[in-house]
């Protein structure tokens, strides 16, 4: 965990980037968590990419969906806080939207790989970093099966790199573990997270 006290004054808007390993449920704690506190003060990043929508996703919601030509415009025109090409389909978090965020005190919420992570801490290194767990590595291989969404060949392309992931997680502020049918306990130990670390005295300086 961070070094540092919590103080009782204004929160600070964070940037918060929660990373783990594909089929981890990243997105599923996300959802939920807007579903659940859309009181809080928080901006949900929608991020661009140039992949197919699954069934069931939708245009600004879950994705800004890119031509490639559209998002190779985006870098051209540096208008991505990072983006990264994963598994052959360009992802990217929009400036424009991080920095509104931020100047209307909202906490910002970005869901990266772990090599999105890292440029985000190049650029901003006192952002609040926290990865997503699985129970352990059969939990893994079995939520990749079971949303369907991959190959064979994908799904052990995926769990190869999520070794490495995990060792990477542990450079990470925190680490939350995603345990089956504990979903609101984990939107819970996240927001919790982030409301403490708001609070911290000093505060973190987000420097965009």
């Amino acid at each position: 965990m961070s070094e540092g006290d919590s103080n009782a004054g204004s929160p600070t808007p964070l940037i918060v980037v929660v990373s783990g390993p594909s089929g981890v449920g990243k997105d599923t704690l996300l959802e939920r968590m807007e579903e659940t506190h859309a009181d809080l003060n928080f901006h949900f990043v929608v991020t661009a990419t140039t992949r197919e929508p699954r069934e069931g996703e939708r245009n600004e919601i879950n994705h800004l969906f890119l031509s490639r030509e559209q998002f190779e415009m985006l870098i051209e025109d540096d208008q991505l806080l990072e983006h990264a090409s994963v598994y052959g389909n360009y992802y990217g978090v929009p400036k424009m939207q991080v920095a509104r965020a931020l100047s209307e005190g909202k906490h910002v919420i970005l869901r990266v790989d772990y090599q999105g992570a890292e440029r985000i801490r190049m650029l901003v290194p006192e952002a609040l970093f926290v990865f997503v767990m699985p129970p352990n590595k059969e939990t893994l291989r079995t939520r990749l099966v079971e949303r369907g969404q991959d190959s064979l060949d994908s799904i052990e392309r995926r769990m190869e790199s999520a070794d490495h992931e995990i060792e990477v997680g542990k450079s990470f502020d925190y680490r939350i573990t995603n345990y089956d049918n504990r979903l609101d306990d984990l939107v819970e130990e996240l927001v919790n997270i982030i409301e403490t670390e708001s609070r911290r005295d000093p505060p973190r300086h987000m420097g965009l």
